[in-house]
């Protein structure tokens, strides 16, 4: 287990034990090798709610609002639209292959993303977060576990995920919500 997972775990202990993916297929379905650290996170926690703020998104995700691949084809989708009506669209998606892919959300609609550039391996992907109507966006160069840790311990602050972080942590499952 690496670092991050294990003082997230101190953190905020996992509801339970979730059934193990297999990597493979869902790396086949979503077209790009996924961080170490987020399999671990998912290994280890499974798709829920962090700090009733936070949804962690899981591929096969039982409530399809909260599914990985779901949200990553919704996002394209919406960023294509919105960035071909003018919306301003972060300069480091202006180069050639470069993309996002979501992997939390909030209730309030804000996303945040993995920012994946050619050549770049995926353990080394630059986390994004987009406010939910509108235009802003931040960066952090972080793995989404170390991310996750720093936001809810309040290491990070956030503009975007102004909610975090909570004075007591807890998660919950996305099961416990279908």
């Amino acid at each position: 287990m690496n670092a991050p997972i294990e003082r997230l775990t101190q953190l905020v202990p996992p509801a339970s034990t979730p059934s193990r993916k297999d990597w493979s297929l869902v790396e086949e379905e979503i077209g790009t090798p996924l961080p170490h650290d987020y399999k671990g996170l998912i290994d280890t926690y499974g798709g829920g709610l962090f700090d009733n703020c936070l949804w962690l998104l899981e591929l096969g995700c039982e409530n399809k609002h909260y599914d990985l691949l779901i949200e990553a084809k919704e996002r394209a989708e919406a960023f294509e639209l919105l960035w071909g009506h003018g919306e301003e669209k972060p300069n480091e998606l202006e180069e050639e292959g470069s993309r996002v892919i979501p992997w939390a959300t909030t209730e309030n609609g804000e996303f945040v993303f993995w920012l994946t550039r050619p050549g770049q391996g995926p353990n080394t992907w630059t986390v994004m977060v987009n406010e939910g109507r509108g235009p802003e966006w931040e960066r952090h160069q972080m793995t989404c576990t170390s991310f996750l840790v720093a936001v809810l311990e309040g290491d990070v602050r956030s503009e975007i995920l102004w909610e975090l972080p909570v004075s007591e942590h807890e998660f919950r499952p996305s099961g416990d919500f279908v």
